[in-house]
């Protein structure tokens, strides 16, 4: 991974900033030129953790959206009903023998699906992940949505915020393998540690993909910690769903919620503030990269240290050592500026 810079709720509000261009090559120099220079088209497969939630959906149409500005991508899409690895193992198999281009998958347990990933190579196919890394596997490139440390610092920080920098704290995962949730709580735990010596994490539950269970664990957790004062929710089922349980609780104001929740689904929570903020990046954006990434791979394309995808993604940078596309920073989605988002 990369060492990125410290997030802070002013920054992220910035983040769409673009990095200064520079070290593109003519092959990557545009959607179009990059992804789009041959008449042959290409299939590249994206198969998400869980077909159906917003936050997937929204990759799927950044997705489709870029393979109709290249023109020569045909972009397919199919998850598991449920967060399951055996049944993402299963899509998975019927891509590789579909003989797709490009196989790009977040996986809900990297260490099952580095085999798989293994037998798509072998026949000719070219892997990737995205969102989720399977950092073990044969995976050409991770497209990340945003660094390990941006998004674990952002999180704590968006709650001590809200919390006064003290007090005890709650965590509501989802997946147990889940590759990314485990990193950034990784992160949590240790800034949380250094930077706010006055709060402690007491707990980290797994809900699954599942608001309500999310929801009912949250309930639990105050029940079980009745001076606990904060909550996270790691995913974007358990950011709404621990929001849910303050809601319920009637504890808005003594107990502060924050999370990676999509902006629609967090914007009822924002407005009547138990979320004080949801910490995330362009969904959309992130599946158009995605797609982007695939047809690279399909046609052969080496990556730029800095790539210029689009007009909205004009500066993405990859770092060779890690082989990892980094969307940008994450950003703080608040009341102010959850309508700039549609998902």
């Amino acid at each position: 991974m990369r060492s990125p810079r410290t997030l802070t709720i002013a920054v992220a509000l910035t983040a769409a900033a673009a990095v200064a261009l520079s070290g593109c090559t003519k092959k990557n120099s545009s959607t179009t030129g990059s992804a789009g220079g041959t008449s042959k088209t290409v299939k590249v497969a994206f198969v998400p953790k869980l077909q159906g939630v917003p936050y997937f959906e929204a990759m799927n149409a950044g997705g489709k959206k870029a393979a109709t500005a290249m023109g020569n991508v045909q972009w397919l899409y199919q998850g598991p009903t449920q967060a399951d690895a055996a049944a993402q193992a299963d899509i998975v198999r019927s891509y590789i023998q579909q003989k797709v281009d490009a196989l790009i998958v977040a996986p809900n347990d990297p260490n099952s699906m580095a085999p798989l990933l293994q037998q798509a190579k072998a026949a000719g196919i070219h892997v990737a992940t995205a969102d989720t890394d399977a950092p073990s596997s044969v995976r050409e490139v991770f497209v990340n949505q945003a660094s390990v440390e941006g998004i674990g610092q952002g999180l704590t920080d968006a709650l001590m915020k809200a919390m006064g920098g003290k007090g005890k704290y709650a965590i509501v995962s989802c997946g147990q393998t889940a590759e990314n949730l485990n990193a950034w709580i990784k992160v949590q735990k240790a800034y949380t540690a250094s930077k706010y010596p006055g709060a402690q994490i007491v707990d980290t539950v797994y809900a699954g993909e599942d608001q309500a269970k999310a929801t009912q664990m949250a309930t639990d957790l105050m029940n079980a910690h009745p001076d606990l004062t904060g909550l996270v929710g790691e995913c974007t089922s358990s950011a709404p769903g621990v929001a849910q349980a303050v809601k319920d609780a009637g504890k808005i104001g003594k107990v502060f919620t924050v999370g990676l929740g999509t902006p629609q689904s967090m914007k009822p929570y924002l407005a009547d503030k138990s979320s004080s903020a949801s910490i995330l990046w362009d969904v959309e954006n992130l599946g158009f990269l995605t797609a982007w990434a695939g047809a690279q791979l399909a046609e052969g394309k080496q990556f730029a240290a800095t790539n210029k995808v689009s007009d909205k993604l004009p500066a993405v940078a990859y770092d060779q050592a890690s082989k990892v596309l980094l969307l940008g920073p994450a950003l703080a989605i608040t009341s102010a500026n959850v309508d700039q988002f549609k998902y």
